[in-house]
């Protein structure tokens, strides 16, 4: 990303890196080098033994064409793992899950795993023995992470020196993550859930004067009427920590989860007071019963209303998982809700100004789930992938000069992308990925379909492109939810 600045406290424009094609020579990548090449070996072999070109020919077509055609807006060649992956696990039963009712036959599942189905049935809880609060360790990454409720003022509300300020702070708490060297992943969670109305009946019964007049039963009908109607927008942060990485670290601190847990824990306070620099307010780490609201109302928003109301209920970890869910090839159902997850596979590329996913955040009526997922790089693999980059794109701009073609303009921004970001790494700025998931939630089929719609048009206002996951909706739904 690189920034434009301008004069005084105004707002400044960014304009965000391409999505790099990975392109090895001409602007193939190497998938389709090797498409094409397979494709081709029949016919090498046939010219040889002068027998068979005739049914090799075809071949090299089929090839070509895979490597080639685009179909949705990847190389059809792209789609074989995919396609191979869904069929593999239709064969094998993967795509549906129904949850153990206990009983005879029925296998306990281990001690502290969390009850979710798919890649995030390997997940763990563990809790912080001095804070309290509950961790999910993946055993396999391996990392563990912590979860932050975090409260913050309407952005698009303040003028725009102060939006300014905020954002630069922002980028000091992502600067802090990199820092770290500790640090796997830090997400960030914006999501609407249906309001139960709870939070304005408790407000008027705590601040309102009921004294039977007129305007004090208007308001309280209003509230009655309005709560259940809106809808209401929580934001929480997750932090994961490497145990490769930190593993010396851990050891000092005690070794295994209880050594992770204290490392985590000092990262935790590190990020909470830059969040606070940053003029957001974040809470203490989730205990059981948030982190079981959390993931119930991720699989099931319906449900949001009923646990706000009743607060003794659903904080369970060991039944906060879903009964019920099936993937299709392109939705995801579980339990009451259908889900579709669309990826954000590319930024703005015109030069655009914070608040630009305004349009998306903003929309009403849909619930959605937004979560950005920021991964740190080390500053000599990042050093490494930048220079492969640019190597690539000069060798690349030299053939293409010998065949005498010209240099598209795509290809000569993605290459200015690459230096700027070599100049930005050199002068000390750390650098980092971003993975970007939107989950639209409805009741029915017919709904998701036109809440779909409604955010793939205000992601065209916002300036960015989605593509839907086509084939792995449960795995892109599990880290929406989590970073893994």
């Amino acid at each position: 990303m690189t920034d434009h600045a301008q004069t005084g406290g105004q707002l400044r424009a960014v304009k965000f890196s391409r999505l790099s094609k990975r392109a090895l020579l001409l602007g193939l990548t190497a998938t389709q080098l090797a498409t094409i090449g397979i494709g081709g070996l029949p016919l090498v072999v046939a010219l040889y033994t002068g027998t068979g070109a005739l049914y090799a020919i075809p071949v090299l077509i089929v090839a070509v064409a895979a490597a080639l055609i685009s179909v949705g807006g990847r190389q059809a060649v792209t789609w074989v793992p995919i396609v191979a992956s869904w069929g593999w696990r239709t064969i094998s039963g993967q795509l549906s899950f129904r949850a153990r009712i206990t009983g005879r036959t029925a296998r306990p599942r281990p001690a502290g795993t969390l009850a979710l189905p798919g890649d995030a049935a390997a997940l763990r809880q563990y809790t912080d023995p001095v804070t309290g609060a509950v961790l999910v360790h993946d055993p396999h990454a391996p990392t563990l992470t912590a979860i932050l409720p975090v409260t913050h003022p309407a952005f698009v509300l303040l003028d725009p020196g102060e939006q300014q300020r905020r954002v630069t702070a922002w980028g000091r708490v992502l600067a802090t993550v990199s820092r770290s060297g500790h640090i796997a992943a830090l997400q960030v969670v914006e999501r609407t859930l249906p309001g139960s109305g709870a939070s304005l009946a408790d407000w008027w019964q705590t601040h309102g004067i009921d004294d039977a007049s007129f305007a004090s039963r208007t308001y309280a009908d209003l509230i009655d009427r309005a709560g259940p109607a809106g809808e209401q927008h929580a934001t929480t942060i997750a932090l994961s920590l490497d145990m490769n990485t930190a593993a010396r670290t851990i050891r000092a601190a005690g070794g295994g989860l209880r050594g992770a847990a204290a490392v985590l824990r000092q990262e935790v306070e590190t990020l909470t007071i830059a969040l606070r620099a940053a003029d957001l307010t974040p809470g203490q780490p989730y205990d059981a019963g948030q982190l079981a609201v959390h993931l119930r109302t991720a699989y099931d928003p319906a449900i949001g209303p009923a646990l706000e109301r009743h607060p003794t209920l659903g904080r369970e970890l060991a039944a906060a998982g879903p009964i019920a869910v099936t993937e299709t090839w392109g939705n995801l159902r579980a339990d009451g809700a259908h889900h579709c997850v669309l990826w954000i596979s590319q930024w703005p590329q015109a030069q655009a100004y914070p608040g630009f996913l305004a349009p998306l955040l903003l929309s009403s009526g849909v619930q959605r789930n937004l979560s950005l997922t920021y991964r740190p790089v080390r500053p000599d693999v990042a050093m490494r992938e930048l220079r492969r980059r640019r190597t690539g794109h000069l060798s690349d701009a030299t053939q293409r000069a010998r065949m005498g073609q010209t240099t598209d303009a795509t290809d000569q921004a993605e290459l200015a992308d690459v230096l700027q970001q070599e100049a930005d790494l050199a002068a000390g700025h750390s650098l980092l990925t971003a993975t970007g998931l939107i989950t639209i939630s409805a009741a029915d089929t017919e709904r998701l379909e036109h809440d779909v719609a409604a955010v793939e048009q205000a992601a065209i206002q916002a300036g960015i492109e989605t593509r839907r996951l086509w084939g792995h909706q449960a795995q892109a739904f599990a880290r929406s939810i989590l970073p893994s």
